[in-house]
């Protein structure tokens, strides 16, 4: 990889090294937990609609379309936080990645690709669904389903559509959770290579004690 986007003279004890413990990573963990929040909750609405073998019925339907309606039709500040949510922690993956280390490049580099993968799922399966539950198109007389009105693009039925909208959430639940997982073992490397490195300039110091001329200097001392 080019040495403009990877500097390999840099460590995790260098002074200008952004690890787990920089500001950038809490840019990058806040929005993740926050995105796992709002997926949290909606856990009991999907949860009937993936997990159970028990049939589901109209009202059931009826009721998680009303919820996501009012979801897509909230108040424009509600998107543009979200919106700027995504930002912040695209911010936090640029900071980490700009002169970036060979850990940065591992952990935050992969970490950056599972969150745009969640932030394809969520532009091209929940937003689409949300459009098409706000437009309620499975009411209308001249719906088809599986059939678009052109005889081009499919549309799924209602319920269908519904489970699409559920799965979405579950992988992207499990995506955000990896960026987690990452910057969690982006920290334990750093913690194991800093006790090495501690264990190893013990046993230089030590070595260097226990030599003819170490000890020549510690009786000096003591004189």
């Amino acid at each position: 990889m080019p040495e403009k986007w990877v500097d390999w003279n840099k460590t995790t004890r260098s002074k200008d090294y952004r690890g787990s413990a920089s500001f950038a990573t809490f840019m990058i963990i806040g929005p993740t937990c926050f995105f796992l929040g709002i997926l949290f909750a909606m856990f009991p609405y999907d949860f009937p609609l993936l997990w159970t073998k028990n049939p589901i019925e109209p009202a059931y339907l009826d009721q998680l379309e009303t919820h996501l309606k009012f979801l897509h039709q909230s108040p424009p500040l509600i998107a543009r936080m979200l919106s700027i949510m995504v930002g912040v922690g695209f911010l936090g993956f640029f900071i980490k990645l700009f002169r970036a280390s060979e850990s940065n490049m591992l952990f935050d580099g992969a970490s950056l690709v599972l969150y745009l993968i969640g932030v394809g799922v969520y532009i091209a399966n929940i937003v689409k669904g949300l459009r098409f539950v706000s437009a309620g198109i499975w009411h209308a007389e001249d719906f088809v389903s599986n059939v678009g009105a052109d005889g081009g693009e499919v549309v799924l039925g209602r319920e269908d559509s519904l489970k699409v909208m559920a799965a979405s959430n579950t992988i992207l639940a499990l995506v955000l959770a990896g960026v987690l997982v990452l910057q969690a073992g982006q920290w334990y490397a750093e913690r194991k290579e800093s006790e090495d490195y501690e264990k190893m300039e013990a046993a230089d110091n030590k070595k260097a004690a226990s030599s003819p001329a170490g000890a020549e200097k510690s009786s000096k001392k003591k004189q």
